[in-house]
């Protein structure tokens, strides 16, 4: 009639997880119950011989129970005592191994007590028995079962225990909290109870008489402090755990699984993300300007390292993941390559005046200054990021299948359907993450095919069965279309607006993006092997202004932080080169200004303005490592209607975050840019 219980309880067989950096050995993070079970054969005898000889010399050879020490217990039970002990070490097991057993102190929970260790006796093994106490048996230090036991004093695997270690630990069992970190009478007590599993050792055998004198206390490692997440490990975290959610693993499966996930993040790289931001960034930056960076592999899709912001500004609202920001001219790629993969090429011509009228805008749409470019080439009106320019091919390729691009580029839908019927879509009047904006220009680096920007990259369970992400690939423009993209978006970094982010080491490809009063800063560029985004916004969506910087353009501080970022980066690392240009490139006399180098001669000037628009000027601006702030870069004009959109949870949910606008469709603004050659 006391069946033995058909199941466990969670806490005594769960075992916390460990999250590692894609190294697989550095530790991130750990979460759940300290606990990682051993077979039995893993167990020293001599470890295994001090337990027996501390809590149950007999248990090879009872029934389960003690019926001196259960009538003792009983007794002191019925007469009001507090209950004493006297279980087995099976009687042990039962009460915190089977569930359906409460933990009240009663004649009739004892009894029952008994009637299971008994049958558990006649069912299971002894092995077996000791085998599932020793892993569920608390030890203090927050260590569950003895091989967690064995890390947290010993710092050292149970397998490597010595006597005197293992009997120290048999100790621990009675008073876990009392000997965990003894000192004073507590460490006298901790020394009595070692010397007594030591001698019990000696009268079972395990010992010889000699063996036990010669023991000496053991030297116990200094107490870890509970696992702490700081910096950017809590952003880090988050992320991790939200993706294994969406990839079928639950909470409990996470906490109590004893799962080894290693994740995408390179230690190093996240320590190069944050110095590039905090040390870039004036001391006089206000408290509300918030800045993000991420930095996605091309070829596999994985988030390598990011930085989300100060925790101290927002714990569990990073800047990286979760805001999104209006992409302003970064956008313009994405209308490029959809223009390069639907029949146009970078000779193609278009409309480069301000302002223009387009019929389904409410107002017509000005450049930057209202500067007219005329009829320009897709090359210069990358370099200089002329918006009519992109508007007019936007119409002519089609709106849709700029959508199309961009999404399959890893830019969520949901983010574009409200925008992409209006004129002034391909400025970016949509918002964007930094990882989804990295992870979106990898796709040209990886000559044109999309790999899902992921964190995980396995998941190894407790029995030792290991899963590898296996990200979507998606082909999301031709090899060609991709390599004009980015011969285009070279001359942006060699000649136009993201002249401070050169490397002068390797080629560079990237766009920079500032959005109406400059409420939104980007710079977003790569090289053959890495993808990297920044962006600089507030909480408040006003403009991003620093003291003694002024107002802020994407190629300013922006392009600075991603150049420090990618100096570090790339140190050491092989240079490749970018994929050869079309014809319609490297042949055409507007691709590049009339010079012998990529790096710009201190010495030269620039000539004089002329009349000939569809020939801009190209821009010699102060190398990115001048003292002085850049000063190529002022606010293109996006017309009156368009205001920026900076999307969040909800104010009443995370306080303080970048607030929510609609972006109108109708003629709207969005990708203002810096013209160059000022």
């Amino acid at each position: 009639m006391t069946p033995i219980p058909d199941t466990t309880q969670k806490q005594a067989t769960a075992q916390g997880s460990v999250i590692y950096y894609r190294d697989g050995k550095s530790v991130l993070a750990r979460q759940g119950i300290d606990r990682r079970n051993v077979e039995l054969a893993r167990v020293p005898k001599h470890v295994r011989d001090a337990v027996i000889a501390a809590e149950n010399r007999s248990f090879y050879e009872d029934a389960g129970v003690s019926l001196k020490g259960t009538g003792r217990a009983v007794w002191s039970t019925l007469t009001g005592q507090q209950l004493q002990g006297g279980s087995t070490i099976t009687q042990q097991l039962v009460r915190n191994y089977y569930s359906g057993l409460s933990q009240e102190r009663s004649v009739t929970r004892k009894f029952k007590e008994i009637l299971i260790a008994m049958k558990v006796d006649q069912s299971k093994s002894k092995d077996w028995v000791l085998e599932q106490y020793l892993n569920t048996i608390y030890f203090g230090r927050g260590a569950n079962g003895v091989q967690s036991a064995a890390r947290a004093y010993f710092g050292k695997d149970v397998e490597d225990l010595t006597v005197s270690e293992g009997a120290y630990l048999a100790a621990v069992i009675q008073q876990p909290s009392r000997f965990a970190d003894p000192k004073g009478s507590d460490l006298v007590a901790a020394r009595e109870r070692w010397q007594s599993v030591i001698n019990a050792m000696a009268q079972t055998g395990a010992l010889s008489a000699g063996q036990a004198a010669a023991e000496r206390f053991p030297e116990l490692a200094v107490p870890k402090k509970p696992f702490e997440l700081k910096g950017q490990s809590q952003y880090m975290l988050e992320q991790v755990t939200a993706e294994l959610n969406r990839r079928g693993y639950t909470d409990e499966d996470i906490n109590s699984g004893g799962l080894k996930i290693v994740t995408t993040f390179d230690k190093k790289l996240m320590q190069a993300a944050r110095r590039a931001v905090e040390e870039t960034l004036p001391d006089s930056t206000p408290d509300k300007v918030r800045t993000g960076l991420a930095a996605v592999d091309p070829a596999t899709g994985e988030v390598v390292a990011f930085y989300g912001g100060r925790p101290s500004q927002s714990k569990y609202y990073d800047s990286a993941f979760s805001a999104k920001v209006m992409a302003g001219s970064t956008f313009k790629p994405y209308t490029l390559a959809a223009a390069l993969d639907n029949g146009f090429d970078l000779s193609t011509r278009v409309n480069g005046n301000s302002p223009l009228r387009v019929a389904s805008a409410s107002q017509a749409i000005p450049n930057d200054g209202d500067r007219s470019y005329g009829q320009i080439n897709l090359i210069s009106a990358t370099q200089n990021s002329v918006n009519t320019a992109f508007v007019d091919l936007g119409q002519k390729v089609g709106l849709d299948k700029v959508a199309a691009t961009a999404e399959a580029a890893g830019i969520p839908a949901a983010q574009l359907e409200k925008q992409k019927t209006a004129a002034s879509f391909p400025l970016g009047v949509s918002s964007v993450s930094a990882v989804q904006n990295a992870s979106g220009f990898s796709t040209f680096a990886n000559k044109g095919v999309h790999v899902e920007a992921h964190v995980v990259r396995s998941v190894t369970d407790a029995q030792a069965r290991k899963e590898l992400v296996k990200p979507v690939e998606t082909k999301v423009v031709g090899e060609q279309a991709a390599a004009d993209t980015i011969y285009a978006m070279q001359q942006v970094v060699k000649y136009g607006t993201g002249t401070a982010a050169r490397l002068y080491d390797r080629p560079v490809a990237g766009k920079t993006g500032t959005t109406d009063d400059s409420r939104s800063v980007w710079f977003n560029g790569f090289t053959p092997q890495l993808a990297v985004a920044v962006n600089m916004f507030r909480d408040d969506n006003a403009t991003v202004s620093i003291p003694g910087y002024g107002t802020q353009f994407g190629g300013q501080l922006p392009a600075q932080i991603w150049r420090a970022f990618m100096t570090e980066a790339m140190e050491g690392k092989p240079v490749e080169e970018f994929p050869e240009p079309s014809e319609y490139g490297w042949t055409s006399r507007y691709s590049e200004p009339d010079r012998d180098s990529d790096v710009p001669d201190q010495q030269y000037s620039p000539p004089p303005s002329q009349d000939d628009w569809d020939r801009p000027e190209p821009d010699f601006s102060p190398p990115p490592f001048s003292d002085e702030p850049p000063v190529t870069e002022t606010p293109e004009d996006n017309g009156p209607d368009q205001q920026p959109e900076q999307t969040s949870p909800p104010e009443s949910e995370v306080p303080d975050q970048p607030s929510v606008q609609d972006s109108g469709v109708d003629g709207g603004r969005g990708g203002r840019d810096e013209q160059p050659g000022r």
